[in-house]
């Protein structure tokens, strides 16, 4: 990754409030009841509005995060609604997916190195079970032009093109890149460049 868990994001998320909001990402909540019910893994978590989501969604969801400042964040969000969830500190470049574990992985806004990204969403596919469904929302490179958030430089982004590659073996019901309105916390506000993902690993 591009810092020490200890430095720039536990810094943010140190901070009062909630860096990205609360409610959860608006293309994960329309395509949420597509994910199986059972495990779910949310990569690049943070403070937890996603995973809170899923798990008032009934899911039993395990929220990953570099930041422990984060997550802890996330379980105290989570207990005030009455929901649980697991979390785990852990570098993405070096986390591992088990396989055929989980019932759904979740990405959203979690920017990574070409390499590590490439890594990472070929574990998820293998590490889907027969049915499981992966929903991704990231920048692309042309977020770079609006500034309304997401990393500094274009190589952290990602666009279709690189993900259709990298989820080879699932189905895409939907992919397409697009520019739409963000309103997520103060970090992401304003017209940007996304691509959204929703890919299911076929059944048998």
């Amino acid at each position: 990754m591009i810092d020490a868990p200890s430095n720039r994001w536990d810094e943010r998320y140190s901070r009062p409030g909630f860096a990205y909001g609360t409610t959860p990402n608006r293309f994960l909540a329309s395509v949420a009841n597509r994910i199986p019910a059972g495990r779910v893994l949310c990569l690049g978590a943070g403070e937890g509005r996603n995973a809170v989501f899923l798990a008032q969604c009934a899911l039993d969801v395990v929220a990953v995060d570099w930041s422990g400042v984060g997550l802890a964040k996330a379980r105290r969000r989570a207990a005030e609604l009455g929901v649980s969830i697991k979390t785990v500190i852990a570098d993405l470049t070096e986390y591992v997916i088990d396989p055929e574990a989980w019932d759904g992985i979740v990405s959203v806004f979690c920017h990574l190195p070409p390499a590590a990204r490439t890594r990472l969403h070929r574990a998820a596919v293998a590490g889907l079970r027969p049915g499981g469904a992966f929903v991704l929302e990231a920048y692309t490179p042309r977020q770079l032009e609006y500034g309304t958030g997401g990393p500094p430089t274009a190589e952290l982004m990602t666009t279709l093109e690189e993900l259709e590659r990298d989820l080879a073996g699932l189905d895409l019901v939907v992919a397409r890149e697009l520019d739409r309105e963000v309103s997520e916390g103060h970090r992401h506000k304003g017209h940007a460049a996304v691509v959204q993902v929703l890919g299911l690993k076929p059944a048998g």
